[in-house]
C-alpha cells in the first residue's frame, strides 16, 4: 500500500472492510503484546514477589527478552514479507 492511501494500484478498501483490518492487527498486536509479557515475566521474575520492587537482575533481565523479542518478532516478519512478495497462486515459493 503507498503512503497515506495515495496512489498504487491497490483496489481501495471499503470502511468496513478497513475496521475489520484495523480489528485484526490489534488483535494480533495484543496478543504478541500478551505473550511477551507472559514469557519475559516467567523467564526473569521471582515469583517469590518479597519485593514490591523489581530487583536489578530482573530489570536486566526483562530488557534484554523484550529487545530479543521484538528482534525476533522483526525478523520473522520480515521472513514472511519476503516469502509473501515470492508466492505465486497455484505455485510454490
Amino acid at each position: 500500500m503507498s503512503f497515506l492511501g495515495f496512489g498504487g494500484g491497490a483496489p481501495q478498501l471499503s470502511s468496513t472492510q478497513k475496521i475489520q483490518a484495523a480489528e485484526a492487527e490489534l488483535d494480533l498486536v495484543t496478543d504478541m503484546f500478551n505473550k511477551l509479557i507472559g514469557n519475559c515475566h516467567k523467564k526473569c521474575i521471582d515469583t517469590n514477589y518479597s519485593d514490591g520492587d523489581l530487583t536489578k537482575t530482573e530489570g536486566n533481565c526483562i530488557d534484554r527478552c523484550v529487545a530479543k523479542y521484538f528482534e525476533t518478532n522483526v525478523k520473522v516478519g520480515e521472513n514472511m514479507q519476503k516469502a509473501g512478495q515470492n508466492f505465486t497462486p497455484g505455485g510454490r515459493l
